[in-house]
């Protein structure tokens, strides 16, 4: 026997072992739930915060919708909170008064709860799931949030830990692949089932990242191939970035198709930003906006050289992207992905018009034009048709309108982005700030006011997402969850912003070991 066929088998043995491991927490999860509600839910959130939740979709969609009917019929805080957030989480409409049974006569809740630490951060994950006028939520999050600040000079190491970890990583708005690694440390088996879920997630660990270090070969002799890199030497060149956003968005292993191909896309927002940020004279820059617009190949005879690589390379990609997405759909998305296309331009070009200008606009202005410039309506319309559920002229002709899913995502990137520094890697070009336009629109306010501002607005845009999550929902559910994840890429892929607490080791490094 060779060693490749060693290998396989080794390979074999693991995958099967792991699938029989799979069905037998199947079952575990299902009896759990059937004898103790507060138990089920528990594992349903370690199977989550493991990252490991898509092998058991059907449970999890079986056990939530019997809870339904329990909403209100208990008084512990934790599991009242943790019901709340994993219904929400799930599309089910919960109503934010199931907090008032902790609250006292006055409307304001019990002081006695400070005492109740695991309650408390229950609390505090599930008033990230508020949406637009939910005041109770609201006052919950700076309730707990205060409370669990405040503990942290009392309690020992290891709870300091946890909870600085919830304060700073609320589940709902953070990434468990990369949240994993921290939960391993912090959680200790109170029950039979938590080890082997813990092995279970391993095991699913080492598969998933050696199937991402493929999916990197392939991207990577992609974008070698193509040559724009040597074409282009202005341009970022950064196929592992690009490749970061498609695995953080596209968390099913079964998707691994799919995240090769929304990596293409990305890697042209990046190309064509560097161009009108740092290459590109305005001149040359409404050339290519037109010839974008016009979308056709003969257009682009009056470009620069640089410029007509990268619109037929542009183009070829689009086009093969779209023949591909109706070979496997039965829909051809070339005219709603040239709209996104020409979309990102026409904003890219009207920031160049200001900076070129020196004038700023009015926050306000830059916002919603920052919206279509940050390249997430681009990369949500590749993904919907890439994803290929629920194709429907109706949806298509929703989807071209940019929908809140998709604008509130944008929002919180733009402003995100805009929270840290205005420089970008190496580069030398400009990039406009809403800080800046705020303060230039709003003579007097400090520094620290705009950035505050931003930050509520963040806050805003979370509650608009949230409230895209419920049903009933226009779009698929992996859509849904796809754009979800996108927003929560942004703070560990964009400039660190500070918002809470100094960054908590969240890290990418993973994919190289």
């Amino acid at each position: 026997m060779n060693v490749e066929t060693k290998h396989t088998r080794t390979m074999g043995d693991i995958f099967v072992q792991h699938s029989q491991k799979l069905e037998l927490l199947k079952t575990v999860l299902r009896n759990v739930a059937e004898l103790d509600a507060l138990e089920g839910l528990n594992m349903i959130d370690t199977v989550q915060r493991l990252g490991i939740d898509y092998n058991f979709q059907r449970e999890i969609d079986e056990i939530l919708h019997k809870q339904m009917s329990i909403v209100s019929a208990r008084d512990d805080l934790h599991e009242v909170a943790l019901r709340f957030r994993l219904l929400r989480q799930h599309g089910y409409f919960v109503p934010e008064d199931v907090f008032n049974n902790f609250k006292d006569s006055k409307g304001t809740f019990k002081q006695v709860l400070g005492e109740d630490i695991k309650g408390l951060m229950s609390l505090y994950e599930a008033s990230q799931l508020g949406t637009e006028g939910e005041d109770i939520l609201v006052e919950a999050e700076k309730f707990s949030g205060h409370l669990l600040k405040t503990s942290l000079s009392h309690l020992d190491h290891h709870r300091v830990r946890i909870v600085a970890n919830t304060l700073r990583n609320p589940h709902h708005k953070s990434l468990a692949p990369f949240m994993a690694r921290n939960f391993f440390v912090t959680s200790q088996a109170t029950n039979s089932w938590l080890n082997l879920l813990k092995e279970v997630a391993k095991t699913d660990f080492n598969m998933v990242r050696s199937l991402h270090q493929n999916e990197i070969v392939q991207m990577s002799k992609w974008w070698k191939e193509l040559g724009l890199a040597k074409e282009l030497k202005f341009a970022r060149d950064q196929p592992l970035k690009w490749y970061i956003w498609s695995m953080a968005c596209l968390t099913d292993p079964k998707l691994s198709e799919e995240r090769v191909e929304l990596t293409k896309p990305i890697s042209f927002v990046y190309l064509i930003d560097d161009i009108f940020d740092v290459y590109g004279t305005l001149d040359d820059l409404i050339l290519f906006t037109e010839a974008v617009n016009r979308w056709e190949i003969t257009a682009i005879d009056h470009l620069p050289d640089y410029m007509k690589i990268c619109f037929k390379a542009l183009y070829d990609m689009t086009n093969e992207f779209s023949s591909k997405v109706y070979l496997k759909h039965g829909w051809n998305p070339l005219q709603s992905l040239k709209i996104s296309w020409a979309s990102l331009c026409n904003a890219f070009l009207v920031e160049a018009k200001w900076f070129a200008s020196g004038q700023l606009p009015k926050s306000e202005e830059y916002l919603k034009n920052g919206i279509v410039s940050s390249g997430v309506n681009v990369v949500l319309v590749h993904m919907f048709f890439l994803l290929g559920q629920n194709i429907t002229r109706k949806s298509v002709e929703l989807l071209n309108e940019t929908p809140a899913i998709i604008s509130s995502s944008a929002a919180i990137l733009r402003l995100w982005d805009d929270l840290g520094s205005a420089k970008d890697e190496n580069q030398d070009g400009n990039d406009g700030s809403y800080v800046r336009c705020y303060l230039e629109e709003h003579e007097g306010c400090s520094i620290e006011e705009a950035r505050e501002k931003t930050i509520n607005m963040i806050s805003d845009e979370w509650k608009k997402l949230n409230r895209e999550l419920l049903s009933p929902n226009p779009f698929p559910a992996s859509f849904t969850l796809a754009s979800l994840n996108l927003a929560r890429m942004i703070p560990l892929i964009l400039p660190e912003v500070d918002l809470n607490f100094k960054d908590g080791g969240r890290s990418l490094d993973w994919l190289s070991k």
